[in-house]
């Protein structure tokens, strides 16, 4: 028998705080949450590697700091370029199918990177890279609010964005372990740090047609009333939702509070970026580690990233608050920068990295929920591509950046204290975010 029609539902809905209700969002997040989380770890794993083989790849080729930090940032391009159609063939084709097909892609070419030997190889494989990649995060973004309601969809998403410290923690000391399997049936070890750790993403591709649902209606692992609580929940939600979300897709496009949205992220995700991709150099630069020693040293700050992301994740669902928790991120990861660029002593700047990577990691969450909150089916994959696409420029101008600059000066404090103003410009812009979206929510 079918279950009821969600128009019918809704005027009996119960509340979010009913039993019903807490055995749906409990059984939706242990059916997706975990799995999704290993996606992301390997996913987020494939595109930062990059940084710990930096440490024994640059020498070997004779990359500059200049080539390292542009090669490390032009998987943003690539990756930039193709976000938006990306997620609108994803809501249209479905999550399952998109994802394993990103996941199969990223996984041979990360495996690829193996072969790199010039620049210019080193340039192409991480924009194709990029390419391959495209959509993942802005999918899963948008997957996860089909199936969330707004009030959880932070806690939600902070359990998946743990994703990101938890594969530094397994990162560091698995990537500093395979630097020394160096001279290993003649390769060198990053070769089989990238060929080891891109072999998981295609795997896993296979495993993701089997067990994503794309649908509420199809989700034959809940009861039948559970499908028509969440269904219902959902449908209520999202004909209540902010005046722009009836916009199509194109024109979400060009809406001056999503581009505000992408700017905040922007500058966020610059200085996010610049600590992913240069936090090994920097510490092993600083104490004269080994390479395994420098993983190590990564694997824990991330822990305290972790704990970060779930402490704002939460803070920002039980308060029902974005804006602010963003801001509070950003001064924190500002404060860090500062420490890291001048404090004198190597422990102290390598203590202050753990701020760093708190503050400019932990606001994703909060975040995040803001274009979910704005917009619904085409128009909310559109706009969360969008928003991610502007924020992932970042991604590119931060790396390169730190390297640049490196280059240039010899040192890397006149970057991170750069860095440390976009973390206060950022925070800024969260305040006049907060009086824009209360203005469009009345």
């Amino acid at each position: 028998m079918p279950p009821p029609s969600t128009t019918s539902a809704v005027a009996s809905l119960p509340g979010d705080e009913s039993e019903i209700a807490r055995t749906t969002i409990r059984r939706v997040t242990v059916r997706l949450l975990p799995f999704l989380f290993i996606l992301y770890v390997f996913n987020y794993l494939d595109r930062s590697n990059v940084a710990i083989a930096a440490l024994q790849m640059n020498r070997d080729l004779g990359f500059s700091a200049g080539a390292y930090g542009l090669g490390a940032g032009i998987f943003f391009v690539g990756y930039v370029l193709l976000e938006v159609p990306s997620n609108i063939l994803l809501a249209r084709v479905g999550a399952r199918w998109w994802i394993a097909r990103i996941m199969l892609t990223w996984g041979l070419i990360a495996s690829a990177m193996m072969f790199v030997r010039t620049p210019t190889h080193f340039y192409v494989l991480r924009f194709l890279l990029g390419i391959a990649e495209a959509g993942f995060f802005p999918g899963v973004i948008y997957y996860l609010s089909q199936w969330y309601p707004a009030r959880q969809r932070a806690r939600a998403i902070s359990r998946f964005m743990i994703a990101i410290p938890f594969s530094m923690v397994i990162g560091g000391p698995v990537g500093g372990w395979l630097l020394g399997l160096d001279g290993l049936l003649g390769l060198r070890g990053w070769q089989w740090l990238f060929l080891i750790e891109g072999i998981p993403s295609i795997i896993l591709s296979a495993i993701v047609l089997a067990y994503l649902t794309d649908r509420v209606e199809d989700a034959h692992w809940l009861t039948g009333e559970q499908r028509t609580w969440l269904a219902a929940r959902l449908a209520r939600e999202h004909d209540g939702s902010a005046s722009t979300h009836g916009l199509p897709s194109m024109q979400v496009l060009v809406h001056p509070l999503v581009w505000l949205i992408g700017l905040t992220f922007f500058l966020l995700n610059t200085a996010a970026y610049a600590y992913t991709f240069w936090a090994p150099t920097v510490i092993g630069e600083a104490l004269h580690t080994t390479d395994a020693q420098t993983g190590l040293i990564i694997g824990a700050i991330a822990c305290t990233t972790a704990v970060a992301v779930l402490v704002v994740g939460a803070s920002s669902d039980r308060r029902n608050e974005r804006c602010l928790h963003t801001a509070a991120c950003g001064i924190v990861g500002a404060i860090g920068y500062v420490g890291v660029a001048l404090l004198p002593h190597p422990i102290a700047r390598v203590a202050c990295l753990a701020l760093v990577g708190a503050g400019f990691l932990a606001y994703y969450p909060a975040l995040f929920c803001l274009p979910t909150m704005l917009l619904r089916g085409s128009a909310a994959a559109a706009g969360i591509a969008l928003v991610n696409s502007i924020s992932n420029v970042g991604g590119f101008v931060g790396p390169w950046f730190v390297g640049a600059l490196k280059d240039a000066t010899g040192g890397t404090a006149g970057s991170f204290l750069a860095l440390a103003g976009l973390g206060v410009i950022a925070a800024a812009l969260c305040l006049v975010l907060q009086r824009q979206m209360a203005s469009t929510a009345r």
